[in-house]
């Protein structure tokens, strides 16, 4: 208070009498006083900064190490399961080769655009589902719904995962179990022949009924793997060795995961691109079986009158937000980890090529062992197609379970099944859902610390 007074009178006195400025006295009491002004303000700056980082979600924002990085992120997250067991069936079911007229019509006007608006938005924003929808407030609810979709979807692809883990263990033995009816579990009609009848939906229902197709529907379905019960009413028991693999799976995703874009990064350069590797080795083994043409030509060969039904359309485009995951808020997060300049247009196009390219690839695979399958019980290629889960962990099972050396291709198969399904669950669903709510609960934070510096009386809160 005394140097602060003092330099008061010193100023007066400067004013009254310009001589005082050879005032010694006055001299050092006005740099004192400033120097007491600006180590405040900086001590101000230094508490405010600090308050800030500690409630403020806004913080500093990782990005891709590499420009490379982002690409493998997209095709990892978006090139899936349904590539595999989704797209070959749709194919078949509409036309062969002529759904790829309607496909890639889609492709160009739905799925290249799509994609570039949402990982542009996200590149502009530097946020993720949730916070792009800055731009406009009004729709914010959008993306915490979204955000809700890819948590449920987290569960789905997990338990997914549980089952193709289940059928990894089991695939490590000298014989497939689901190959034969020495097992405890088989039903008392494995193995019987049955007369009168043929395949239904993939699943042998009468005549030509092998031991190999009892023997899964049970491992899988009902007295092994699923333990499916007769309806709602009936719950049943935790099937513990299926919970152990649905624990595995979750402790698989979280060290994938457990430090940040970089480290995940490096994870996605194996489970991005292995995939591909082994679907190479299987699409060898599969055109060199007995068979495998035939079922290449019911995949490939046109059937032009299908392109005059309107559902064959629907399918086309219903695959393209599918497979490209529009509208989720995943592409939105994955770019806003891009650098600002980035050029996510020709990330935009070297994808679309990719992820339509592997789905194509993968119909290859699937269909060359449904054909020789149709062979070896003399029918029908469209009679052991099947769609969905059912493809992975039956029908193809089932085709494997009669080749030579067996276990190799099984594992094989379901490795790939896995790394498929683990890297679209690391790269999109646990990121975006785990950013989205974590954006969330700082927001709640941020406005309960308002609110006990206000006195309680904190304003509404605005998701970011």
């Amino acid at each position: 208070m005394e140097s602060v007074s003092g330099a008061s009178n010193c100023n007066s006195t400067k004013q009254n009498n310009l001589s005082i400025a050879t005032n010694g006295e006055c001299g050092n009491l006005l740099k004192k006083n400033a120097a007491e002004e600006k180590t405040a303000a900086a001590e101000y700056d230094d508490s405010t900064s600090s308050e800030q980082d500690s409630v403020d979600p806004k913080m500093k924002r990782e990005t891709w190490n590499r420009k490379i990085d982002f690409l493998l992120a997209c095709i990892g997250f978006s090139v899936g399961l349904g590539n595999v067991w989704r797209f070959p069936y749709l194919c078949y079911k509409n036309g062969g080769g002529a759904f790829l007229l309607p496909y890639f019509i889609c492709v160009v006007l739905g799925g290249i655009p799509m994609f570039f608006l949402e990982v542009s938005l996200g590149q502009f924003m530097s946020e993720g589902g949730i916070g792009a929808w800055k731009i406009c407030p009004l729709l914010q609810g959008i993306g915490l719904a979204t955000t809700i979709i890819v948590f449920l979807l987290n569960i789905y692809y997990n338990v997914i995962l549980a089952w193709a883990f289940y059928y990894l263990f089991s695939s490590f033995t000298s014989v497939l179990p689901w190959s034969h009816c020495n097992n405890a579990w088989n039903t008392p009609d494995c193995g019987k022949a049955l007369d009168g009848g043929a395949f239904a939906n993939g699943n042998m229902t009468t005549s030509t009924t092998t031991l190999a197709t009892h023997s899964l529907k049970s491992f899988c379905c009902r007295r092994k793997v699923l333990l499916i019960s007769s309806g709602m009413g009936e719950v049943g028991t935790i099937k513990w060795d299926l919970a152990l693999c649905l624990l595995l799976a979750w402790i698989v995703v979280y060290f994938c995961i457990w430090k940040g874009v970089k480290s995940s990064g490096k994870v996605m350069y194996f489970t991005a691109t292995s995939p591909y590797i082994l679907m190479t080795i299987l699409l060898i083994r599969g055109v060199t079986l007995p068979g495998a043409w035939e079922g290449i030509k019911f995949y490939v060969l046109p059937t032009w009158s299908k392109l005059m039904e309107p559902q064959v359309w629907v399918d086309a485009g219903t695959q393209i937000f599918f497979s490209y995951s529009i509208s989720l808020g995943a592409l939105t997060a994955l770019g806003s980890y891009n650098k600002f300049h980035h050029n996510c247009w020709k990330d935009s196009v070297v994808f679309a090529f990719t992820n339509s390219l592997t789905s194509f690839l993968a119909g290859f695979v699937i269909f060359s062992v449904l054909g020789y399958m149709a062979q070896e019980h003399n029918v029908s290629v469209a009679e052991v197609a099947e769609s969905g889960p059912g493809l992975a962990f039956i029908v193809y099972p089932k085709a494997v379970a009669q080749m030579p050396v067996a276990p190799l291709w099984s594992i094989l198969f379901f490795v790939m099944i896995i790394l498929l399904g683990l890297d679209s669950q690391v790269r999109d669903h646990l990121h975006i859902s785990l950013l989205g709510f974590a954006v969330v609960y700082m927001q709640l934070l941020r406005a309960r610390r308002t609110g006990e510096v206000t006195g309680g009386k904190s304003n509404s809160v605005r998701l970011e």
